[in-house]
């Protein structure tokens, strides 16, 4: 069925007495968003078929924004991750205004506890640890949650010696948590560095927008720097630059390809394919010996 036969058949009007339902009294149930427009090359796609391709678009190659738990599920063998960390949550002690409510928004929108996702999975036969933030959860801000999810997933896998992949989103360092949400980068970082001193790998996959608090830890601490194409990376955004210094950055300037151009990222890689990179890097780094 092609695209404009399925829109007619999903919104082509009914007769009055159609639309106000059967003997039953059900009306007919219209889906809520059946396509969306591509923010890159403005073609209008069907959400099934964005789905089916990771939420990339067929015609130009444009990366949406992807949920936590569906990157990992995309990476695990037969769809099964084992989810660790997820009781670590926010303590309801914060006292900045308005917190509890945005946590509590957060949660109903993502359907996640927290801003990342973490446990193990089996990628082409092997185990890794592996992590992923969600842009849904206050665009992946990192809080204690966040940082303590992450840090003990490093620590579990230092202890049973699996390699960690981790897809990095995020906005920065939540402000509602203050100097305790600074600390996660110190935290992280240390953890990462203690899982790196045992010989072990650990593989970060930029995504659009890697910046903040969490590129100055742990998102450039890996040992491959991996990154989704077109992704913006960076500490402070180009605007925030561009103001303070009063002067006009280069083109792409904090997207991957240009980061790759100044030697701050490894690889780029697209998504449809990053199974199976990732899946050689960490064959190449076991020797092959899974």
């Amino acid at each position: 069925m092609g695209f404009e036969e399925t829109i007619r058949k999903i919104f082509f009007r009914k007769p009055k007495n159609e639309l106000e339902g059967g003997a039953d009294g059900n009306k007919p149930v219209v889906p809520e968003k059946v396509s969306v427009r591509c923010e890159k090359c403005r073609s209008v796609l069907l959400t099934g078929e964005l789905d089916a391709n990771l939420k990339v678009c067929p015609k130009c190659g444009y990366h949406f924004k992807m949920g936590a738990r569906d990157r990992l599920l995309a990476l695990a063998d037969d769809g099964e991750f084992v989810e660790m960390f997820s009781d670590v949550t926010t303590p309801s002690d914060a006292d900045f205004p308005g917190y509890d409510k945005k946590l509590e928004k957060a949660r109903e929108e993502s359907g996640e506890s927290e801003g990342v996702v973490t446990g193990v999975l089996k990628m082409s036969g092997t185990y890794v640890a592996a992590f992923a933030m969600d842009y849904r959860f206050m665009m992946g801000s990192m809080g204690y949650a966040v940082g303590e999810r992450i840090t003990r997933l490093f620590e579990y896998a230092t202890l049973h010696r699996y390699p960690v992949i981790g897809f990095v989103l995020s906005g920065g360092a939540r402000m509602q948590e203050g100097i305790t949400s600074l600390m996660q980068m110190a935290k992280t970082s240390a953890a990462v560095g203690r899982h790196g001193s045992a010989g072990l790998l650990y593989i970060p996959v930029l995504t659009n927008p890697t910046t903040g608090g969490v590129s100055a830890s742990f998102a450039f601490l890996g040992d491959i720097i991996v990154s989704e194409p077109d992704a913006l990376i960076g500490f402070a955004g180009p605007r925030v630059i561009e103001q303070t210094t009063r002067q006009k950055l280069p083109a792409g300037f904090q997207r991957a390809e240009f980061l790759q151009q100044k030697g701050y990222v490894d690889i780029i890689v697209k998504r449809t394919d990053m199974k199976m990179r990732l899946s050689e890097l960490v064959a190449l780094h076991a020797g092959g010996n899974n």
